[in-house]
């Protein structure tokens, strides 16, 4: 080979590995440019795909994208600084127990221990039957803001009346004290029915309790849950049910058929279910009658009734149901007038009863919801007490609730005279009318209820 060509060829491949270089470190270079101008357009953690382009192609492709990169990071620096920063899920429950502790804050000591009494609209407004809502009402609900009214037979006439007369109750409520009240009816089926049984309102008819639990707990949901329809369609938004009590004796009258079953455990999980069917219709549920009216001979609307039996026996029946009150959502427990002198050594009713009421309703059982009394006007506390005294034992021994003393003004004045002189702290008075402004702040979440008393449409 002449060498002349040989040196020549040698030169030549020389000076294309040194382009070869240049190229190659000029790409890297460009590449990392590249690389830092880019903002992906997917969300953080996804990886960009990768494509390939032609050489061609490549820098006027890499500078619209250097472009697009630089745009792309000032719109995201923009939304950084424009977008309200991500807030923590609010629990419902702190919500409403602050909403509660606000409205709280705003009342008076008189208007507390108003909120504590649940109320027939005569023991309100002093009349012979009510059957409308107008200025005697208004005028009652200003001088007792009531927590709570309780309506019976006499009171429904038909549902154009009843309509009228809950939505003006409600109304009223408002105007005086910004929140609705819990408006109820004894509505279990079977004989306890004020609105079933009144043919004017032709509502589905459902069967005594121990006859629907024969279906099961689907078939006590689905009474349940018509019951909660039509009561809610009328206004009503507490049903004082469904029975818990445990059909211990079999000759007990005043309970009978109303209770689910004889068995603890059936009696605990049609009570459930029956919460469930209520709470479909956002009607509030209450269990009764704490400890458990189902083993008693005696009707304490008529005098004392007794539950002769030890703590351990009364612990494996009748208290079962209660116990799951709290698991099963129940809105309300109502304590009953019951003596259990085997557990209390005397003949203290129960819902005057601290240990019974405190100590394992709220304390061991953990129940934080309502706990209401029964009517007071029955003669097992009223042949016994005067409403004063009887309204300040009740919350003495724990209950949030006063339903229906004998007489709304001495009741009402009793329970005030003992916060306003230190027998009942104002605490204690606090924490019940808590419970129940949490309470009804939750129903109105649920009902989308308004402040102008009108559900939304």
């Amino acid at each position: 080979m002449n060498p002349h060509k040989k040196h020549g060829r040698l030169l030549l491949l020389l000076l294309l590995s040194i382009a070869a270089a240049v190229i190659v470190i000029a790409a890297v270079a460009f590449s990392g440019k590249f690389q830092k101008n880019t903002v992906p357009s997917e969300a953080p953690g996804e990886t960009a795909p990768v494509t390939e382009e032609t050489a061609e192609g490549t820098t006027e492709q890499s500078t619209e994208t250097a472009s697009v990169g630089t745009e792309n990071e000032r719109v995201i620096e923009t939304e950084s600084e424009t977008l309200p920063p991500e807030t923590e899920t609010v629990d419902p429950k702190v919500k409403f127990l602050d909403l509660a502790k606000q409205h709280l804050e705003e009342m008076s000591t008189e208007e507390k221990v108003a909120q504590l009494f649940f109320v027939t609209p005569e023991l309100l407004t002093g009349a012979g039957q009510v059957t409308t809502a107008q200025d005697a009402t208004r005028e009652a609900l200003k001088a007792y803001p009531v927590g709570g009214v309780v309506y019976f037979d006499a009171n429904f006439i038909d549902p154009a009346q009843t309509k009228e007369m809950l939505s003006n109750t409600q109304s009223f409520a408002l105007e005086t004290q910004g929140l609705p009240l819990f408006l109820a009816a004894d509505e279990e089926g079977g004989r306890v029915r004020k609105i079933g049984k009144n043919p004017a309102f032709q509502v589905p008819e459902v069967s005594a309790m121990q006859e629907v639990a024969s279906g099961g707990e689907e078939a006590v949901y689905q009474a349940a849950d018509t019951i909660g329809s039509y009561l809610s369609e009328l206004g009503i938004n507490v049903d004082f049910a469904p029975d818990a009590d445990v059909l211990v004796n079999a000759e007990n009258t005043v309970i009978g058929e109303r209770a689910f079953s004889s068995d603890p455990e059936t009696v605990a999980q049609c009570a459930a279910a029956y919460v469930e069917g209520l709470h479909a219709n956002q009607v509030l549920a209450a269990y009764k009658h704490f400890p458990g009216h189902g083993g008693t001979a005696e009707d304490s609307h008529t005098g004392k009734a007794y539950l002769i039996a030890d703590e351990e026996t009364i612990r494996s029946r009748e208290l079962i149901p209660f116990a799951r009150g709290a698991d099963a959502g129940v809105d309300f427990i109502m304590v009953s007038h019951i003596c259990l002198p085997e557990i209390l050594g005397d003949e203290t009713p129960a819902c005057l009863s601290e240990k019974m009421v405190s100590g394992i309703l709220r304390d061991e059982f953990g129940y934080d919801g309502i706990i209401i009394t029964d009517s007071l006007q029955m003669k097992a506390i009223s042949d016994y007490y005067s409403s004063g005294e009887a309204a300040v034992r009740a919350i003495q021994a724990g209950c949030d609730m006063i339903l229906m003393p004998k007489d709304l003004a001495e009741a009402y004045q009793g329970v005030l005279a003992a916060v306003q002189n230190g027998t009942i702290l104002e605490d204690r008075i606090d924490a019940s009318v808590a419970r129940i402004l949490y309470t009804k702040y939750l129903w109105m979440e649920n009902t989308s209820y308004e402040t102008t008393g009108n559900k939304e449409k």
